[in-house]
């Protein structure tokens, strides 16, 4: 079992779709699920005091969330990154030594504190920067590349 737990609603429709055809895609190798978490709205942001407290707030709900025995990945721009392959290679030994992998993606202004130290894993997708939105496409599609290298498929190439 894959969750994906998000904070925000994705209002794209381009992106929506997308989502729903990495969805689909991944349907043939194992059970998927994508979890909205409701963001806090950001109007002082700009203030590092109101930017922790939003932070906090989501990241309560997101921790709201998780099971005892779930493997957290989650998306931080400090954390690891990897290539597709040893992506992969990562996501079988995980998927091997755990029930439940769930990828947390936190609201535009990063992961809470209380996030980072619940976190197995922390993966950077990039050095280059994404919106929380499309950064649910990239790693659903991330996850459906493993699926595809592990099972020695040419979709990566």
């Amino acid at each position: 079992m894959i969750r994906i737990i998000a904070i925000g609603k994705n209002k794209d429709h381009s992106l929506q779709a997308l989502e729903e055809e990495y969805l689909k895609r991944l349907s043939a190798f194992c059970k998927v699920e994508v979890v909205q978490v409701k963001d806090e709205a950001d109007v002082h942001a700009e203030r590092p005091g109101q930017a922790r407290a939003i932070k906090e707030k989501e990241g309560v709900r997101v921790l709201g969330k998780l099971k005892a025995d779930d493997f957290v990945i989650l998306l931080d721009l400090h954390g690891q990154m990897w290539s597709s392959e040893q992506f992969a290679e990562k996501m079988q030994k995980w998927q091997t030594s755990h029930a439940s992998l769930v990828f947390v993606i936190a609201g535009s202004l990063g992961p809470s504190e209380a996030l980072v130290q619940r976190a197995d894993v922390r993966w950077k997708l990039s050095d280059l920067t994404f919106t929380h939105l499309m950064t649910r496409v990239l790693v659903l599609e991330q996850i459906y590349r493993s699926f595809m290298i592990n099972a020695g498929r040419n979709y990566h190439k």
